[in-house]
């Protein structure tokens, strides 16, 4: 687009959610300026406030677009698969997006804000996206849904941490590599 092109709505509501997602994941709701973030897109904090009403409102946008983003993967990753086998492409595909940096950060920086009821449930409803796609792909009992899920957040944590960049044998154990022969012991029966 040209400069001298003016942006639509559309346009420029997608243009905020971007530069939002780097803001946000960068000092989180509370630390993001509205002001600055406006300075950004080259607009005024009024024009931010008129496309999404609130900081808050856009921090939630911003929030469902990176679960949406994520959960689709997984869904389309998991597509005509089954058991171990849908966990397996899941896990791949998981592995793959920790490397969006800005993704990942606005998801650990939803979680910090969860101190705030709007945006906990928010968080809750992804949550329980993400835990209907996992036991819908897999038919894996809510024990092994969980396992799977816990080494996601641990791999969140490492992924923020660069753990590939530390050499040292906390940093090679939280790197090896999961196989989803691990979840088979995993069975309601085995965890009452």
């Amino acid at each position: 687009m040209g400069s001298n092109e003016r942006m639509t709505a559309d346009q420029r509501r997608e243009q905020l959610l971007l530069l939002a997602a780097e803001e946000f994941a960068r000092a989180g709701l509370h630390g993001t300026s509205t002001e600055a973030l406006a300075r950004r897109a080259g607009i005024t904090q009024t024009y931010v406030f008129r496309l999404f009403g609130s900081k808050k409102a856009l921090f939630l946008r911003v929030v469902e677009r990176s679960f949406e983003r994520l959960i689709g993967g997984m869904d389309q990753a998991a597509e005509q698969r089954s058991g171990r086998d849908a966990l397996a492409a899941m896990g791949t595909f998981y592995d793959r997006a920790l490397a969006d940096r800005t993704e990942l950060l606005v998801q650990l920086q939803a979680f910090a804000a969860c101190g705030d009821p709007e945006v906990r449930e928010v968080v809750r409803e992804q949550m329980a996206r993400m835990w209907s796609a996992t036991a819908g792909h897999t038919g894996l009992p809510p024990v092994a849904v969980k396992t799977f899920l816990a080494y996601g957040m641990l791999l969140n944590t490492a992924a923020t941490l660069e753990v590939d960049d530390v050499d040292a044998e906390w940093a090679r154990g939280i790197r090896t590599r999961i196989h989803s022969g691990l979840f088979d012991h995993l069975t309601e029966e085995n965890n009452r």
